[in-house]
């Protein structure tokens, strides 16, 4: 709801465990609550934004105005949600093909047609490299300043700066190639090479009735 222009397509999972009739009623009733909730948004923001405007000294107010403001004026595209399930091999791959077919809308994503520079194609396969290195952890994790040392050993990277390296990494943080989370103050260091670690970490940590889990034990 805070990045400008987004698009969303809401996925509904365990239709293995639904009639066929009530996937269809579930997802008319996923989708009608997201409108409701959208609808709600919009309204408590016009109410806070008067409520400033309307106030005996509405100058103090200037920042909280402009924020309000700006997340007015971030708007989001809501897909059809695609049900799925996931113990289905097919279903996995409808899902994957109807995310290519959105990506590839210019309507939905205007940029997509834009071409990367050269530099980013040649990051992207030295990252590749390192991260199927031999001598690569199996958790991926990997200092920033490290990664940049390592990809200017590389000739044609020789004089890759840190300021272009961390524009490139938003990029493939985006395609889900690498995860930086360069906004968390502990984290803003480190670069992920291995995705999936993350993946099976999270895995462990969250679960579907962890707290039933955890009560449950004497």
């Amino acid at each position: 709801m805070r990045v400008p222009n987004s698009v969303v397509l809401p996925v509904g999972t365990h239709v293995d465990c639904c009639r066929e009739e009530e996937v269809e009623e579930k997802r008319r009733d996923i989708m009608a609550r997201i409108a409701a909730m959208l609808a709600e948004r919009k309204s408590n923001l016009a109410h806070f934004i008067d409520n400033l405007e309307g106030s005996e000294e509405p100058e103090f107010y200037m920042d909280q105005w402009e924020r309000l403001k700006e997340m007015e004026s971030c708007t989001l595209t809501i897909l059809n949600l695609v049900a799925v399930n996931c113990t289905d091999h097919w279903d996995i791959k409808k899902l994957e093909a109807t995310i290519l077919e959105h990506v590839k809308n210019e309507e939905l994503f205007p940029e997509v047609v834009r071409v990367l520079p050269p530099v980013y194609r040649q990051v992207e396969a030295a990252i590749v490299d390192i991260a199927q290195s031999e001598e690569m952890a199996d958790h991926g994790m990997m200092d920033l300043q490290y990664l940049l040392s390592k990809l200017s050993q590389c000739e044609h990277l020789a004089n890759l700066g840190r300021e272009l390296l961390q524009d490139i990494l938003r990029y493939l943080h985006r395609i889900g190639l690498v995860v930086w989370y360069e906004e968390i103050k502990h984290l803003e260091s480190t670069v992920f090479l291995q995705p999936t670690f993350l993946i099976t970490m999270f895995k462990l940590l969250v679960r579907y009735r962890l707290v039933q889990q955890l009560e449950s034990i004497s």
